[in-house]
């Protein structure tokens, strides 16, 4: 095989703050790197395997959650990608999925069934979060006493800014709006369930859904450190920010370290690389009940 990169070999058809996306014929091909980024930054650092927990567990969900709704999913089989990507092992095997071309719904689906981040915030301003009135008093970490819709909007560049469902509704239609947050509540309320079976509190998830040949499906990512706030149930204490296997982490670094948010941003150091990048693969291996190595091997990749 030759040396030359996918870029070289293959038709670019975007490039996000994680993952590049390949033309794959009528298809598309969704390599997620081992980029990271924080409060909307790609950073110059990397994280090792990154790319893979993400493929690994959106792999993962994507079969515990199509009975619930369709999803992209072609295979993640590298023999059976088409070419210039047939056999590119050392590349794509753990971190690619060849998924149905779909139309974007331009708005972020976003469940909680915790107060933190945005909407803690927007709480302690305002008493709600994206519209919606919630009881006074709560604190840093509540649990809801029901998980709420809170949509945003998907901006280019910079911030995802919350928006109410009317507002949402004005975007995508009413009919479209209701049964978003419909599928996206069901979601949520199945993987918390399952999450917390191992231990894991689902504070909080986002989606993101198209249409493929007039059929609303699930797209992009599922259920990972990146798209989700994943809490160890064993220290989970209200009142306060909590422990967490996603980027918080990297995003808790940053912010010790005075950085204001705006490009550039500082390399990470090699103590907080291996910490957070142990932190993707202990959510792999938690949620799953599989060795992230075996996840390796099986997906054909090298073992670590």
């Amino acid at each position: 095989m030759s040396g030359s990169s996918l870029a070289d070999l293959a038709e670019l058809h975007g490039r996000g703050k994680v993952r590049d996306i390949f033309e794959a014929g009528s298809d598309l091909l969704l390599v997620a790197t081992d980029r990271i980024s924080a409060f909307d930054v790609v950073l110059p650092t990397a994280i090792p395997t990154k790319g893979q927990v993400l493929t690994g567990l959106s792999l993962f969900w994507f079969d515990q959650t199509k009975h619930l709704v369709r999803n992209h999913l072609l295979t993640a089989d590298v023999d059976g990608f088409p070419a210039p990507f047939t056999g590119r092992f050392e590349e794509l095997a753990g971190r690619a999925m060849l998924v149905r071309r779909a139309s974007v719904v331009p708005v972020e689906c976003v469940a909680r069934g915790y107060l933190s981040g945005s909407g803690w915030k927007e709480y302690r301003a305002g008493g709600t979060v994206c519209g919606i009135a919630l009881p006074p008093g709560l604190r840093e970490s509540d649990r809801l006493t029901e998980p709420i819709f809170t949509p945003a909007t998907k901006e280019a560049s910079g911030h995802d800014i919350n928006i109410s469902l009317p507002e949402m509704a004005e975007r995508v239609g009413r009919g479209l709006a209701e049964r978003l947050k419909e599928l996206t509540l069901s979601i949520y309320e199945f993987a918390a369930a399952r999450a917390l079976e191992r231990g894991i509190i689902l504070a909080d998830t986002k989606f993101e859904f198209g249409f493929a040949e007039g059929e609303l499906i699930l797209i992009d990512e599922v259920l990972t450190p990146d798209s989700s706030r994943f809490w160890p149930a064993d220290r989970y204490e209200p009142g306060h920010a909590q422990p967490s296997f996603d980027k918080q982490f990297v995003r808790d670094w940053l912010d010790a370290n005075g950085w204001d948010h705006e490009p550039p941003p500082p390399a990470l150091p090699d103590d907080v690389v291996s910490q957070t990048a142990s932190r993707y693969r202990e959510a792999y291996e938690r949620i799953t009940g599989e060795s992230f190595s075996a996840y390796l091997g099986r997906m054909g990749g090298p073992r670590r």
